[in-house]
This record gives structure tokens, sequence and C-alpha cells, in this order.
């Protein structure tokens, strides 16, 4: 009897399961402490941005002019010069402050009903959010002590201490939700404890080694602060899905009268094989992020990579080695309710996909259409997808402090709380036509020794619409060729709109071969894997559908308000623009947990002797449990960060979790069998070129052969 290499893993590990326990937990506990000694290293300004901005950034950085961090205080009354005593108060305050360095006299505005006071933070502007406390204490204590005027505070500081504490609150919530969630769902699963705990336990271990190996490799790739939450999220999921596919399998033989032994080998060749197919799918598609010319994708591709290698490898070694030594111990904790529960579950999983698959097997055409116009019903929203950097205003709510007075500041204030900064670098800065240049601009700041300036230009509008957009392009295309134009002087133009034009400019030009690259790969390895171009293109083709439809959804929502408030959430007028490309890789590596899984049940009841039809019935059939849990656990897990407090979290945790609801119920319930049924025989078309290509099995012992056709050999 011919086994796979999953088949072969499998039965290794549980006739060494000693040395397979032992070191996968060596593996995590050394991964973890080496991570924890090294730390972590996070990318800098310049390496997380794009184009001219980022090149401006660099500049600042190779001359060690790191910007202290600027804040900005709002001071309002009802009445014109109402604002004075409060202001001269706070400006006092502030100068007595050791944590300040700089203070600006008020700056009235127009109406005189509203003051601004700027101030430079004292010490290293990295840090300055942990040492911006004291100064928002002294602004509050003299805003509640004058009734008739208010103070509003904004600026890098402030900012940077919010998004800290909420991106830490955030990480513990989801921590402490998406756990407990996923392991209540497994219990209802399999109705035993430990049952449940296994899954749970191997996807924690494989994202506590990844987390360490992470920290090591960020010394060389520096890393985005929401990465690790983005590796929680990918190892949860995926780690758990991949562990319950094999679990399941092997409860399966098991209660249809197979022995332990034969059971986890059956478990190892089948599910096993599935598992590793999908792993290094997901993979590869991760894999993609190197193409797109952006360390923050690079960072991500490298933390997905390793949590999902790690799960991956957990499962088809230590979970067999632990299966073999549990026995009929896996179903120890058994929970008589959820027991009964779970066999009433799992019987009427099948015979719901049974009810739902034969209408759809007898009218393919039908559903196939139905299918398809509501994917691209809801993908219709897509088409009007606006994407930039959200600001930290939109970042934390509508509601928050600070994005109060990020708007009030901008409203009395055009252009003050995010002006463009303009970045000069000459031979020598202080050469006549580079002086005479300069003194055409106001707020200029010259370093001498290092022959750079500093610019600050505000930019008409609220920092980020089309105002703000068309001033910062006559900025850069006019009003800086026109000043510095045979100075020899390297001119680039920094500030937080410039970032974003950049990055969404750079983007636009990654994501073609980012999605190229995952297409053509993709369309490679399930070619080779199922020795069908019909199976790879229509992978494709359901995978693009559910990408769009999941873009469609968030637009809908974060874009266009529509069913925001009902998610708890508000639109914000664009889409984070690092979210298309990484739900587009993301979803097209996840959906083949799924894919690959149903479609290897089906081939292998074709290559069983099974007619198309048949297989295709038995394996979504048999497989409709497992899915159900799967997608119930990654829907969780998603939607958990859907919860959280960062716009771009709650973007990416709706989006995802619509993408694996749609892709567990409409493409794999509907459109994958009625497309499946309308190809027939036609779906396990060889090309040439493989058939002499050693065979990867599907199964470790054929399925019942159906009357009417040989089993496929």
């Amino acid at each position: 009897m011919r086994r796979n290499l999953a088949a072969r893993i499998g039965v290794w590990s549980a006739h060494h399961r000693t040395a397979a326990i032992v070191g996968w937990l060596l593996f995590v506990v050394l991964s973890a402490v080496a991570g924890g000694a090294a730390g972590i290293v996070e990318m800098s300004d310049s390496e997380a941005g794009a184009g001219d901005s980022a090149r401006a950034q660099k500049i600042l950085e190779d001359a060690g002019l790191d910007r202290p961090a600027g804040e900005l205080i709002l001071v309002s009354a009802e009445t014109a010069g109402g604002w004075r005593t409060a202001a001269t108060e706070v400006t006092a305050v502030l100068k007595a402050s050791d944590d300040v360095r700089k203070v600006e006299p008020p700056l009235a505005s127009d109406d005189g009903r509203e003051a601004l006071i700027r101030l430079e933070m004292a010490g290293d502007p990295t840090t300055a959010g942990d040492r911006v406390q004291p100064v928002l204490d002294a602004v509050r204590e003299v805003d509640q002590s004058h009734r008739d005027v208010e103070l509003h505070q904004f600026g890098d500081a402030s900012a940077d201490k919010r998004l800290g504490d909420l991106l830490t609150d955030d990480f513990q919530r989801a921590e402490l939700t998406a756990v407990p969630l996923a392991l209540g769902i497994l219990l209802v699963a399999f109705g035993a404890v430990v049952a449940a705990l296994l899954p749970v336990g191997l996807a924690l271990t494989a994202c506590l080694a990844a987390f360490g190996l992470l920290s090591l490799a960020s010394h060389q790739l520096h890393l985005f602060q929401t990465t690790y939450s983005v590796m929680f999220l990918m190892g949860l999921a995926v780690g758990v899905d991949y562990c319950l596919f094999y679990l399941r399998r092997e409860r399966d033989e098991r209660a249809a009268g197979r022995d332990a032994e034969t059971a986890l080998r059956i478990a190892a060749a089948t599910s096993g094989r599935a598992v590793l197919i999908s792993g290094v799918t997901v993979m590869v598609a991760m894999a993609g992020m190197f193409l797109s010319g952006l360390m923050l994708f690079e960072g991500f591709a490298l933390a997905t990579i390793l949590v999902v290698l790690i799960a991956m490898l957990g499962s088809v070694t230590v979970l067999p080695a632990l299966l073999s030594w549990l026995g009929d111990r896996v179903d120890a904790g058994r929970i008589p309710l959820l027991g009964r529960r779970r066999a009433r579950a799992h019987g009427s999983g099948g015979a719901f996909a049974g009810a739902v698959l034969t209408p759809v097997l007898a009218r393919p055409k039908l559903f196939a259409a139905l299918g398809v116009l509501t994917l691209l019903a809801l993908a219709a929203p897509a088409i009007g997808m606006k994407t930039e950097q959200l600001g930290m205003e939109k970042q934390f709510g509508s509601d928050s402090p600070l994005s109060v007075a990020y708007q009030r500041i901008t409203d009395a204030f055009p252009g003050g709380p995010e002006p463009a900064r303009v970045v000069v670098r000459a031979n020598d800065i202080t050469a006549p036509p580079v002086r005479a240049a300069l003194a055409g601009f106001d707020r200029v700041t010259v370093d001498r020794e290092h022959d750079v300036a500093q610019i600050d230009v505000p930019l008409a509008g609220n920092g980020s619409d089309a105002r703000s957009r068309q001033a910062l392009t006559e900025l850069r295309e006019q009003r800086l060729p026109a000043a510095f134009d045979g100075t020899g002087a390297d001119v680039h133009v920094t500030g937080s709109l410039a970032e974003s034009v950049d990055y969404n400019q750079q983007l636009r030009r990654g994501i073609v071969p980012v999605f190229l690259f995952i297409t053509a790969v993709t369309f490679l390895l399930m070619l080779f894997c199922f020795r069908s171009y019909v199976i790879a293109l229509t992978s494709i083709v359901l995978n693009l559908l559910s990408v769009a439809a999941a873009y469609g959804v968030m637009v809908a929502v974060f874009q266009h308000g529509v069913g925001a408030a009902l998610l708890g959430t508000e639109a914000v007028g664009a889409i984070q623009s690092w979210l298309p490309l990484f739900v587009l890789v993301v979803l097209f590596g996840l959906s083949m947990d799924y894919h690959v899984f149903v479609v290897s049940r089906i081939r292998e009841a074709w290559d069983g002797g099974a007619d198309t039809q048949t297989a295709i019935g038995e394996g979504i059939r048999r497989t409709a449990g497992a899915v159900t849990g799967a997608a119930a656990i990654m829907v969780a897990v998603f939607a958990v960060f859907g919860t959280l407090s960062m716009q771009d979290m709650k973007q990416m945790g709706v989006g995802l979790a619509v993408a694996v609801l749609l892709d567990a119920t409409v493409v794999r319930m509907v459109l994958l069998p009625s497309v499946m049924a309308l190809l027939g025989e036609r779906n396990w078309r060889t090309p040439r070129m493989l058939r002499r290509l050693p065979r990867m099995e599907h199964g470790d012992e054929p399925a019942p052969m159906a009357a009417g056709r040989e089993p496929s050999r």
C-alpha cells in the first residue's frame, strides 16, 4: 500500500510519540525564550513609507534630526478674546514643565474666539507618548477650572499614547475573547474537553513559537507594530482549523469501526495531506506580499508564513503523536448534553448538506447563476473603493477626544494639525541661492551642521480632502520646482497626506505583481496536487469571487456606512490603504483550507470509482461538519478583531469574517458543487505533461467503488 508524505510523517510520529511531543515542546520553549531575549525591532518612519515622503524621512533620519514630538492645544471661547486668561495660564504651566522644551505664543483665529498654542515635547520623540501624561493632566486641570472656555489637545505624543494604550488593550481583549470562543465552538463540535483542548493548545503553542522566531527575524526585517496582532489572528484561526480537520477525520474513521492505528493512518493520509497542501498554498500566497515593495507587507508575509508553517508542522507531527498517546482518552471530559448535541449535529451536518445539495445538483445551472449573482451583487460597492492611510482621528472614532480635538483645530486653523513638511538637503544650506529660496517660505528650520532645512507648509482643506490633495500637488509640482530651480538642492515632501498619497501609489504599482504571482502559483500548486487544470482554474475563479464580495462589504460598511451602526462602528469614507492587498492575499490563501479539504474528499470518492455527481455529493456531505466547525471558528476569531477599537482592525476583522462565511456557505455549498456538476468528467482532465509525474495519493485506502466506473489509478 502506497503512502503519501503526510501518512509517513503521521505513522512515524505515532511510533515515536515521545520524541515528537518532547521535541515540539522544546522547540516552542526555545523559540519563545530566544525571541523574548532578543526583543522586537520596529520599522522606522522611512522604512514604513514609500516614494518621495520616505526619501524625506530618510534624510532626516540619516542626519539624526528627529523632529521633536509636537502638540497643539486649542483654547476656545464664546466671545472674542475670551480665551486669553486660560491661554496665559496653560502657557505658564507648560513652560514650567520639564516634559516640554518649547511653547509658542498663542495664535488667534480670524474671528478671535479661538487660539492655538504649539509646543514641542522634550526628549526622544519616539518615547514622547510615554511622557505626555503630565501635559495632558495640566491641560485638563486648566480646562476644568475655566467654565467659559474649552481646551482640546492633539499631537504626536498624545496620539502615540492613545495608540499604544489601544493596541495593548485590544490585543489583550482579542486573546481573552478569541481563545474561549474557539474552545466553546470545539466543545460543541466534539462534546469532549480533551478533544476540544487539543486544537486550541496546538494553535497557541504554534503562535508562541512563531512570536519568538519573528522577534529574532525582526532584527533583519523590521516590523510594524500591528504585525503581532495579525500573526495571532492567523495562527489561531489556521492552527485550530488544521487540527480540527485532522482530528475530525480520525474520529470519523473510529466511528466507522476502524481500529485506532488504522484510523490514525487514514486521517494522516487524507486530512494530513490536505493540511500540507493547504499550508503550502497559504505560505506561497503570503510570499506574494514580498513583491509589494513595502516593508509593512514584507513583515506581514514573514509573520504569516512563520505561523502557518509552524501550525502545519504541528498538525502533521505532534498531533498524531498526541492522538496515539491519548487513544480513547481523547474523549475524556465528555459533556453529556454537548455530546448528544454533537451527535445530532454530526448526523444533521451531512443531512443538511444533502438537503442543500439535492436541488443544487438537480439544477446546477440555476444555482451556479444565483451564486455568482449573489457574490457579484455584494462585490458591486467595491467599484467605488477609496483607500487612504487613515489618520489618527479616523482610527480612534469620531467621538474620541483626540478626534474631536483634531476636527476642532482643523475647523479653526485649516492646515494646522497636519501641514506638509518640506525637507531640503544641499551641499551648503547657507549658499545664497538656497538661502534665497528658503526665504520665500514661513516656518523654516535650518540645521547648518547637516546642511538640511525643514519647512512647514499648511495645506488648504482638512488635511486629507480634495482641497488638501490639490494643494499638495501644487506644492510638489509647481511651487517647489519654481523656488529651488537651479539651487542644486535635493527637495522632498513628507507629512501625513504626502505619506498617504505616496503609499497608495506604491500599492497600486505593487498589487499587480502580487496578484499575478499568487494566481499563477496557486494554479500550479492546484494543478500538481489534483492533476487537473479545470480544478485549478475553478479554484482561482471562486477565490476571486470571494475576495470581490469581501471588498464590496468592506466598502459598503466602512466607506458608505451601510449597517455600520449594527456592527458598532461608523463610516470613515475610506478603506485603510494596506487592507485591500492584505485581504486579497490572506483570503486567497485561507480559502484553500476549505477548497483543498473538500475537493480532496471529492477526488477521493472519484478515485474510488464514484461518478462525478456522486463524488461531489459524498465529498461535501462528509466534510460538511468539519467545514462548518472550521468556518465558525475562523469567523468568530476574525469577528473579535472587528470589535476592537482601531478602525483598521475593525475593517480587517469584518472583511475576513464576511469572506470566510461566504466562502464556507455560498461558495462551498452552492457554487463549487454546481460548477463541478456542470463540468462533469471534465473536472478530472490531466494535462499530458503531468501524466508522467508521480501520483499524489488522495487516500490511504480506496473508497467503496460505485457501479459503472472503475477506480481511478
